[in-house]
């Protein structure tokens, strides 16, 4: 059974931001990876299949899949790990989501669908997560 991660999107405002930050990550630096203190325990259970679902304003908004999990020690001695992203972001119906510390597990059986599928088929992004803020999905 496929395994997701969710985790806050601090300092974007929006998916086009954590695009933009993507695309200098790549630029710069040549891959796309997101530094976390804590390892996740059941990464075999994400890598390949799973995603890191991004949490932005409140809402569920947006995901990239999970291509590895690299460990590190950081400068000062603290055990760390690299979140390997793949640079291509799938948006996925909004959803809310208040506000929580670090990453969480997320089953695959209550992780978003992609937005182009179910009842925001066709629905511009913005008007689907207008209708998010507003319970209307």
């Amino acid at each position: 059974m496929t395994l997701h991660l969710i985790k806050l999107c601090v300092g974007a405002d929006s998916v086009e931001d954590l695009q933009q930050w993507i695309d200098w990550r790549i630029k710069s630096f040549g891959e796309q990876v997101h530094s976390t203190r804590m390892q996740p325990k059941r990464a075999d259970e994400i890598i390949g299949e799973g995603s890191l679902y991004w949490v932005i304003k409140g809402q569920v908004l947006c995901r990239q899949r999970l291509l590895g999990v690299r460990p590190f020690t950081d400068g000062e001695g603290i055990s760390r790990c690299d979140l390997i992203l793949e640079p291509v972001i799938h948006r996925v119906q909004p959803r809310r989501k208040g506000p929580f510390q670090g990453w969480r597990y997320l089953p695959a059986a209550d992780a978003p669908a992609d937005l182009d599928s179910g009842a925001t088929k066709g629905m511009p992004p913005e008007l689907a997560k207008e209708l998010a803020e507003l319970g209307l999905l």
